[in-house]
């Protein structure tokens, strides 16, 4: 009885058209929580076993790459739960088709930046040119945009700017690409002081300062090589121009070069090394 009662069930529900479609939709939904499963598994695998500079890398290689993924699979997914909606409702597809692909013809013509986007954005994710919470620079549409990405799809890279504005910048449109937090960051400082310093004890200090910074327990964790003195980098109107370069974590070469100038500041009012402004010689002539 009980047989033949969920036998009767199942054959009331296939019979009846919202039921049907109904079913789809349900096992469209249940496919694309499948496929993000199976995505995010297969991808954390992928790129942990690439070589990557560091967990950070390896993070937001798989959060793009993850994204990219689940979202074609869930377009072809409701597309595959369309077509077969339509079948359920009796709906001649391949009319249907003939005239779609006139009316795609003529939005074709129209679509065309679209594409470019599309392809733009494909190669962005494959060459892994940037990820989610990168810190890039983009030339597009003629104009410079940095900011961190907060997204990216196969059209579009979302950036988010110091002053928190959005960018939504179609990937088509960028001719250059700066990637600000690949593997490892630069800090380059310039730093000027008065022409009568002793250049051998400024250098001393700075690279005192810098290792001092590098094994601060705040700090060390961000910092790869210390900041050190490099080379008396030019001589300016008032001042002796030097330079110190050191190499730290992604992003945080700001921070970092933030606090070495803090430090510094104090080390050279200790040491009575002057940072001079900016000096204009007037000269002024006697009426005779």
């Amino acid at each position: 009885m009980t047989l033949e009662l969920t036998r009767d069930l199942l054959q009331y529900m296939f019979d009846h058209t919202l039921t049907k479609i109904f079913i789809t939709i349900l096992l469209a939904i249940l496919a694309q929580f499948l496929v993000r499963l199976t995505v995010n598994r297969a991808v954390r695998g992928i790129v942990h076993t690439t070589k990557s500079s560091d967990a950070l890398d390896a993070k937001k290689r798989q959060d793009t790459l993850s994204k990219m993924f689940r979202t074609m699979f869930a377009i072809a997914i409701w597309i595959v739960a369309i077509l077969v909606i339509l079948w359920q409702l009796d709906i001649n597809i391949g009319a249907l088709a003939t005239g779609a692909g006139l009316l795609g013809i003529i939005i074709g013509f129209g679509a065309q930046n679209s594409i470019k986007d599309i392809l733009a954005g494909i190669f962005i994710i494959a060459e892994n040119q940037y990820r989610i919470g990168d810190i890039v620079s983009l030339y597009a549409n003629g104009k410079d945009i940095s900011g961190v990405v907060e997204d990216i799809s196969i059209r579009i890279t979302r950036l988010r700017d110091l002053d928190g504005n959005t960018h939504i910048i179609p990937n088509g449109s960028i001719n250059v690409t700066t990637n600000l937090s690949f593997h490892f960051a630069n800090v380059n400082i310039d730093i000027n002081v008065a022409y009568d310093t002793d250049i051998d004890h400024a250098e001393n200090v700075i690279n005192s300062i810098g290792t001092e910074l590098s094994g601060d327990e705040t700090w060390k964790a961000h910092i790869f090589e210390p900041i050190q003195f490099l080379r008396v980098d030019g001589f300016d109107e008032s001042s002796v121009r030097l330079k110190a370069i050191g190499k730290v974590e992604p992003a945080q070469q700001w921070a970092v070069a933030g606090e070495f100038r803090r430090r510094l500041k104090k080390a050279f009012e200790n040491e009575k090394i002057e940072i001079p402004l900016a000096q204009i010689v007037v000269h002024t002539r006697t009426a005779k």
